[in-house]
C-alpha cells in the first residue's frame, strides 16, 4: 500500500503537459494507480478494514469523476485541477484504507453496516447563477435510474462488490463541481455551501385602479388553486418572508372554506355577494363575490381513471419531495372506490409505466408499486406527460372521468421544457384527461411551470409541504380535485359609473381576460370541481370620495356625491359563464350587485390584507400586521380544521420577520 501511495503521489507531481494527449496519459496513469490502491485496500490481509468502515458515496465518488473530467475539459486551469485532485485523494484515503480519524478536514461518525449509507455530499463550490447546464448537472448528481421496464418488478439484483460499488458511485459525487468549472475548490474542504435557490413563480403586475367611466367592465377566469398560500406558509415556518412574486392573493383567499349557501335544484352554482367596509381604507368599500359549487352524492359520481405521474428525477430525493409524496398518496388511496382505476407512470432520465391500470381496491399492489420508486436521473417531463396521456386514453370508457395527477418539483429539463411548449402540448391533450399538479419541495421549485400545466390542463395546482396539507388536498378536497362540475368558468362584472367611480380587483392577475373573451366559447378558462368554492374581492370607490386616485376631469360631468347609495341601488352587474363538463357551448347567469346595509368585514378580507402585506402593496396605507392579526382573530369563528388559527400564527411570524407594526 505504501508503494502504491508513493506511485500515486509521483503521478500527481508530474504535471500534465499543455498537449491534451499528454495530459490525458498522465491523468490515466493516476486513475490506474487509484484503482490499484482501492483494490489492494479491499483485498489486503495486512490492513483489514474495520467493520465500521464504509466507502462514502459522496466523497469517494469525486476522485475518479474529477480525473475523468480533467481529460474532457482542457479549459480547466492546470493548477486548480491538480489542487482539487490532490484534495480529493487525501479525503478519500481514510475511507479506502481503514477507520476515519477525526481531523481538520472531515468530522463525524462513519456509517455502520446496519445504517443506510450517508447522503451524497452537497456541492463544495458556489454556483452564482443557475445556467441551464449547471441546473441540469445539479439535478443529475444522484445515480441515474435504470430505465423503467417490466423488469423493474423482478427481484432486485445482488448488491455489487465493494470495488464495483465504489467505481459506480464515482459519477455522482462531483457533478456539481464539473458543472461550474470556473469555481475553485475550497482549500480546507471544511464547509459545504448551500444549494442555490432557483425557484420561479407565476405572477404578473398587481392589478391597478380602474376608472369606471373609462373601463366599466372587469373580466377574469376563476381560479381555485391554492399553491401560493402553502408556499407562503412553507417560507414563513422556515423563518423567512416569502418572495413577493410568489404571492397570488386570490389563491390565499381561496385556500379557506367559507359559509356560502349551497345551490338549489339542478343549478351548478350559487352566488353570494356581500358589500362591506374596507378595513384598510374608510373611504372605500369591498365587494366580496362568492360562488359555491354543487357537491353530488358519491353514488352519482362517474367511475374515475386516475394516472399518477410521478417525478423520480434526482432533485426529488429530498425528504420533503419523493418520500413525502409517497406518504401523501397513501392517504389518498382509501378515498377511491372499487370501480375506480389507478395507474402509475414515473419519469426521470426516461419515462416508464410502473403500474398498469389496476383496480383501486388493490391497495396493496398500488402501494408496492409506489414503494419501488426512487429518485435519480434528469427530468424527462415531456416524455412522462406523453405516456401519462396515452395511459389515460387507454383506460377511459364512455361516461368515465380521467384525471392525471402530476407530482413534481416542477423542474423539467429534458424534452419539451419551455413554458410555451408545455402549455401548447397540454392544451392539445386536455380533452383526453384533466391534468392537476401537486408541487413538492423547495429550492428549485418551478411554480411557473406548475401553474402553466394546471391552467392549460383544465386542472388545479396545489403545493404540499406537510402531511396535514396532503390530508386537506388529497382527502378532504379530493372530490373537488378529481370530479369537475363546470368547465371554462368566466366572471364578468360591469360597474355602474354613477355609483362606482373607481375599482380594483384584488388578485387574479394571471387570470385576466379581455372583455371580448367572455362570450367566446373557444377561449379557455378555469374549471371548478364538485363542492369547490371561488371567492373574488373588489375594492370600489364612490364618486366624490376623498379616496379617488384620479382628479375629476375638467370637462367631464360634475362629481357626484359620495353619500352611501340607498339599499337596492345597483352598484354593478355580475355575469357568469359556465360549460357543463365536455360541452362546447356555455350558459349565462346574471345577478345584480346591490348596495345594501354594509356587512362586517369577513375572514376573507383579513386574508386579502395578509396577502397584500406580503406583496408590499401600496394600497394598504398605514394598515399593518397588527391590524391584520386583529381582524383575522375577530373573524375566525368558523375555524375548520384549525386553518384559520394557523393563518393567524403565520401573520404573527410575518410580523416578526418584517419588523414592522
Amino acid at each position: 500500500m505504501t508503494d502504491d501511495l508513493s506511485a500515486l503521489r509521483a503521478a500527481l507531481k508530474t504535471a500534465p503537459a499543455p498537449d491534451p494527449a499528454a495530459r490525458a496519459a498522465t491523468i490515466a496513469q493516476a486513475m490506474e494507480t487509484y484503482d490499484r490502491m482501492q483494490s489492494s485496500a479491499q483485498g489486503s490481509t495486512d490492513m483489514p478494514r474495520p467493520k465500521t468502515a464504509r466507502t462514502s458515496p459522496g466523497v469517494l465518488a469525486g476522485v475518479r469523476a474529477m480525473l475523468k473530467s480533467l481529460t474532457a475539459r482542457p479549459a480547466l486551469g492546470l493548477t486548480t485541477s491538480l489542487a482539487a485532485l490532490c484534495v480529493g485523494v487525501v479525503v478519500t484515503w481514510p475511507f479506502v484504507t481503514g477507520p476515519l480519524v477525526t481531523g481538520p478536514l472531515i468530522t463525524g461518525p462513519l456509517a455502520t453496516d446496519d445504517a443506510p449509507p450517508p447522503p451524497v455530499a452537497e456541492p463544495l463550490v458556489a454556483e452564482p447563477s443557475l445556467a441551464p447546464t449547471a441546473k441540469r448537472a445539479a439535478k443529475e448528481a444522484p445515480l441515474a435510474r435504470t430505465q423503467m421496464t417490466e423488469a423493474e418488478t423482478a427481484p432486485a439484483p445482488a448488491a455489487p462488490a465493494p470495488m464495483a460499488e465504489g467505481r459506480a458511485t464515482i459519477a455522482q459525487g462531483m457533478a456539481p463541481m464539473i458543472a461550474a468549472p470556473e469555481m475553485a475548490v475550497a482549500d480546507d474542504m471544511v464547509q459545504t455551501l448551500p444549494a442555490p435557490q432557483t425557484e420561479a413563480y407565476a405572477n404578473a403586475a398587481t392589478n391597478p385602479v380602474q376608472i369606471t367611466a373609462e373601463t366599466p367592465v372587469s373580466t377574469f377566469s376563476v381560479d381555485v388553486d391554492t399553491a401560493s398560500y402553502a408556499l407562503a406558509r412553507s417560507s414563513l415556518t422556515a423563518g423567512q418572508l416569502p418572495d413577493a412574486t410568489a404571492i397570488r392573493v386570490e389563491e390565499m383567499i381561496n385556500y379557506f372554506p367559507y359559509a356560502y349557501p349551497a345551490p338549489t335544484g339542478d343549478a351548478a352554482f350559487a352566488a353570494d355577494i356581500r358589500v362591506m367596509q374596507t378595513p384598510w381604507n374608510p373611504d372605500t368599500r369591498l365587494v366580496q363575490i362568492g360562488l359555491q359549487g354543487r357537491l353530488p352524492a358519491i353514488a352519482d359520481r362517474p367511475a374515475l381513471n386516475l394516472v399518477l405521474l410521478i417525478d423520480t428525477s434526482g432533485s426529488m430525493q429530498d425528504a420533503n419531495k419523493l418520500p413525502l409524496l409517497k406518504q401523501s398518496l397513501r392517504l389518498m388511496l382509501p378515498q377511491l372506490r372499487g370501480q375506480d382505476q389507478v395507474a402509475i407512470v414515473a419519469y426521470a432520465g426516461s419515462a416508464g409505466t410502473v403500474l398498469p391500470a389496476t383496480p383501486a381496491s388493490d391497495v396493496a399492489g398500488i402501494l408496492a408499486a409506489l414503494d419501488r420508486l426512487d429518485a435519480g436521473g434528469s427530468t424527462a417531463g415531456a416524455e412522462g406527460l406523453a405516456l401519462a396521456y396515452q395511459t389515460a386514453a387507454a383506460m377511459t370508457e364512455t361516461g368515465e372521468v380521467s384525471r392525471i395527477l402530476l407530482a413534481t418539483d416542477g423542474d423539467f429539463n429534458v424534452g419539451v421544457s419551455d413554458p410555451e411548449g408545455l402549455e401548447a402540448y397540454v392544451a392539445r391533450n386536455r380533452q383526453t384527461a384533466y391534468l392537476s399538479v401537486l408541487g413538492f419541495g423547495r429550492g428549485n421549485l418551478d411554480d411557473a411551470a406548475m401553474q402553466a400545466l394546471a391552467q392549460n390542463g383544465n386542472g388545479t395546482a396545489s403545493y404540499i409541504d406537510t402531511l396535514a396539507e396532503a390530508q386537506k388536498v388529497l382527502v378532504d378536497q379530493l372530490t373537488g380535485a378529481l370530479f369537475p362540475i363546470a368547465d371554462d368558468v368566466k366572471i364578468q362584472v360591469e360597474w355602474n359609473p354613477a355609483q362606482v367611480a373607481e375599482y380594483r380587483l384584488i388578485g387574479y392577475e394571471t387570470r385576466a381576460l379581455a372583455r371580448t373573451d367572455f362570450n367566446n366559447d373557444r377561449v379557455d378558462a378555469g374549471e371548478i370541481g364538485a363542492g369547490h368554492q371561488v371567492t373574488a374581492i373588489y375594492e370600489i370607490t364612490a364618486p366624490g370620495s376623498p379616496a379617488l386616485s384620479a382628479d375629476p376631469l375638467r370637462y367631464g360631468p360634475a362629481p357626484l356625491s359620495d353619500a352611501p347609495p340607498p339599499d337596492g341601488t345597483e352598484l354593478g352587474f355580475l355575469r357568469l359563464r359556465t360549460k357543463a363538463p365536455g360541452a362546447g357551448t356555455s350558459t349565462l347567469t346574471e345577478t345584480p350587485i346591490l348596495a345594501d346595509t354594509l356587512a362586517a368585514p369577513s375572514f376573507a378580507t383579513a386574508i386579502a390584507g395578509f396577502g397584500q402585506l406580503l406583496q408590499g402593496s401600496p394600497y394598504l396605507g398605514t394598515w399593518g400586521w397588527t391590524d391584520a392579526i386583529t381582524l383575522a382573530t375577530t373573524t375566525r369563528e368558523d375555524n375548520r380544521q384549525g386553518l384559520r388559527a394557523e393563518a393567524i400564527t403565520l401573520m404573527r411570524l410575518a410580523q416578526s420577520l418584517s419588523k414592522t407594526p
